[in-house]
């Protein structure tokens, strides 16, 4: 097949907004990176999905007719128009530079993810694909997830294939790829291996909490959305007891493959209660850096490069907790040509033409899935 373009959207647990990007690829290699850009929502927007966001229990298997049920439609219908007008857009971005997108990747808005509940995983994201489909007059791939949970695999992390096909550009390898968004994840890469489902070319999965418990932190004392330029926790103390109190340990050392729901290690906030902002911001951080760098147990050998990407990247203070604890050189993802704000974005792009091939999404390497996993619907318009 050849290389074509497709358009990525991605709306992470921080649910700030809509990140959107176009990759042209074959599914295999990357050719090229089109435009891409961050769509903010808006004061007031998507309060339905937020309320399903916020506790999506009232709403799982909710009755027809019922309260709940109309809530949940409309956070269905919310999530879809709004990846609809980030995808316009865009397009009239890409319409300017000759990349005209014949597939969309749409990965949804992640409520619930339990792949592991012992009455049978399953894991849940908002978004009505063939809506989408319909809205945009072009094919979109989506429900990327649920293939490989029903398989017995945790459906997390999808990133490790891009990530692969991102060593094989860069031309180095093995390296790690962090990213830090609400939940951290890291994917060792060795681009030497014949494709990213062979054994020994990938291992992937959750580290732990990234930005999520900090975030939640400074809402909670400040009204920010987060810890800015990690400013807070640089001028706060690690309090070493505290971090004592919670069971985010047994996860680090827990081998892959292992995922996490954005909200799995609330009680680590609770051990903050009593902690100045900043305390609570430094030793937040810290837990979050010290999961990171847990990775390096479970890894196949070390890799030489940790190249940062997400949100997290940009929280100087916790980058260099991080890079005082791995054993490697630490970088921005910019420090090596990539994106690391789009690279979820690209990512969804890249397996939505995987997914047009049939190819496989998931390994028993990333995600514990018995074998090779294809995965994804397509609706057509």
């Amino acid at each position: 097949m050849a290389a074509i373009w497709a358009l990525g959207l991605m709306s992470g647990t921080s649910f700030d907004g809509i990140d959107a990007a176009l990759v042209k690829t074959d599914g295999e290699s990357v050719e090229a990176f089109g435009p891409g850009a961050a769509f903010d929502y808006a004061p007031g927007e998507m309060e339905a999905a937020r309320a399903v966001h916020r506790d999506w229990r009232p709403y799982r298997g909710a009755a027809a007719g019922s309260e709940a049920a109309a809530t949940l439609a409309r956070a269905q219908a919310e999530v879809t128009a709004a990846h609809a007008a980030a995808s316009a857009r865009l397009l009239a971005r890409a319409e300017a530079a000759l990349a005209r997108p014949e597939v969309v990747g749409f990965h949804g808005q992640t409520v619930a993810h339990a792949p592991d509940d012992p009455q049978g995983g399953w894991t849940w994201q908002l978004g009505d694909g063939a809506g989408l489909a319909r809205a945009l007059n072009r094919p979109v791939a989506w429900d990327f997830r649920s293939a490989d949970v029903a398989a017995g695999g945790q459906g997390a992390p999808l990133a490790p294939f891009y990530h692969f096909a991102l060593a094989r550009t860069l031309g180095r390898g093995p390296v790690c790829f962090l990213n830090l968004g609400g939940v951290g994840n890291v994917s060792w890469a060795d681009p030497e291996a014949e494709g990213p489902e062979a054994p020994g070319a990938l291992v992937g999965f959750d580290t732990g909490p990234a930005n999520a418990l900090v975030d939640d932190w400074m809402r909670a004392r400040t009204g920010e959305s987060c810890d800015r330029d990690g400013a807070a926790a640089a001028a706060g103390r690690v309090h070493e007891d505290r971090l004592r109190r919670n069971s985010i340990e047994a996860f680090v050392v827990r081998r892959p493959p292992k995922s996490l729901d954005r909200n799995e290690f609330a009680q680590a906030l609770e051990a903050m209660e009593g902690l100045s902002t900043e305390d609570g911001a430094a030793t937040l951080t810290a837990l979050s850096a010290r999961c990171a760098a847990g990775a390096q147990a479970h890894l196949p050998k070390a890799a030489a490069t940790w190249i940062l990407c997400g949100g997290g990247r940009l929280n100087p203070t916790l980058a260099a907790m991080i890079a005082g604890q791995v054993e490697a050189e630490v970088l921005p993802a910019e420090a090596l040509g990539l994106d690391g704000d789009l690279m979820e974005a690209q990512c969804f792009a890249y397996l939505a033409v995987r997914a047009l091939r049939g190819l496989p999404l998931s390994a028993p390497a990333t995600t514990g899935v018995p074998a090779p996993m294809p995965g994804g619907r397509i609706s057509r318009p």
